[in-house]
């Protein structure tokens, strides 16, 4: 290519061609031209989004799509050189891991203000959704009043033997167990664990299809998201990237469902602060190492702000993180929700070795 360009300025002094092929390439593209996001939710969700943002904002915007694992480890291998501005995690525990490792830069006060709910004492992520841990039941072979007030009695319901399901291998499990662990503590955590698969409980790789075998009747209960019951119900768009992305394809996770509304798959929630009913919080953080700081403090205003909100509970089914968002008459009321949850910090998801090390040692990772 030089020597082509050479060969087309032969006329003009070597010294004014040097400037020119200069002056080319510090006008050509690159990462402080660009906005780069690093995102561990699905492409369904933020594709939309980061369009619309595209269109309002005029600036470039990339996405690179992997799990939250999978772009940790891409983060501390790169360094400062990471090329990434904004961290968009499906999980706290990914961000309280990016907290840990100094990845993250403090967020200025007007942007934390705008959350209702979930914001860190560190300051170094901003909550932009959350889901809900819940029990789905089959409504035409089980009654809600007969289920338990605990997820910590669910073992004792052997009536369930062989007909419950869970998703053992997914990261909104591994939040569950980490904050069971820390809340109830290891030993108990353990118990309930092995308790659980004295009833022979059906694994399954992802919900969407957990959720389908509650509805034919395969399985009588399952643990799953809140979302994943509402998605069968009335359709709407998937949210959640939690695997590998060519196995979550293959299963549709991230494919827009038809709605089922007769279907017979009722939610069942435990009784107020239990585990069972754990909020799971999405967020995203800026990266120490960006040059696009400001860019990227937009970028979270926007997701943060009334028409991103209203995408997510419409669309996704997934509760705001901010105060005056609509939801489907089908939700349950936002506070309502929060006051399931166990009140928790979130950032102590971040501890998920010895969770994993608990499920390995059970044989269920």
């Amino acid at each position: 290519m030089i020597t082509s360009r050479i060969t087309a300025f032969s006329r003009f002094p070597i010294l004014l061609l040097a400037l020119t092929l200069l002056a080319g390439a510090c006008s050509s593209p690159d990462k402080d031209d660009t906005l780069i996001i690093y995102s561990g939710r699905s492409k369904a969700l933020v594709e939309e989004l980061v369009s619309d943002y595209r269109e309002q904002s005029d600036i470039n915007v990339e996405v690179r799509y992997g799990n939250d694992a999978e772009l940790m480890s891409l983060m501390q291998e790169e360094g400062e050189k990471s090329p990434a501005d904004v961290f968009w995690a499906n999980t706290t525990g990914a961000l309280g891991a990016a907290t840990r490792a100094d990845m993250l830069s403090q967020l200025p006060d007007s942007l934390l203000q705008i959350p209702s709910s979930y914001t860190p004492s560190s300051g170094l992520w901003l909550p932009i959704t959350s889901r809900f841990r819940v029990l789905a039941y089959n409504s035409n072979n089980v009654e809600a009043s007969e289920l338990p007030s605990s997820v910590l009695d669910l073992p004792e319901h052997s009536e369930f033997k062989g007909k419950v399901g869970w998703t053992p291998s997914y990261s909104s499990f591994y939040d569950f167990m980490t904050a069971l662990r820390d809340l109830q503590g290891e030993e108990t955590a353990r118990s309930w664990v092995e308790s659980m698969q004295e009833l022979n409980p059906k694994s399954y790789t992802s919900n969407t299809p957990m959720i389908q075998a509650l509805a034919s009747g395969e399985i009588d209960v399952a643990l799953t998201n809140h979302y994943y019951v509402l998605r069968m119900k009335h359709g709407g768009a998937e949210g959640e990237y939690e695997g590998n992305e060519e196995e979550e394809e293959e299963e549709g996770e991230e494919q827009e469902s038809q709605p089922q509304k007769n279907a017979p798959v009722g939610t069942y929630h435990f009784e107020d602060g239990d585990a069972g009913n754990l909020a799971l919080v999405t967020g995203a953080g800026i990266l120490n190492s960006t040059n696009n700081k400001q860019e990227a403090t937009e970028f979270l205003r926007f997701l943060v702000s009334k028409q991103a909100q209203q995408f997510a509970a419409d669309q996704v089914h997934e509760y705001p993180a901010v105060r005056d968002v609509k939801l489907p008459e089908y939700m349950l009321p936002a506070q309502k929700a929060i006051n399931l949850s166990p009140k928790y910090d979130y950032e102590k998801l971040s501890q998920l070795e010895p969770t994993l090390k608990m499920l390995r040692d059970v044989g269920l990772n």
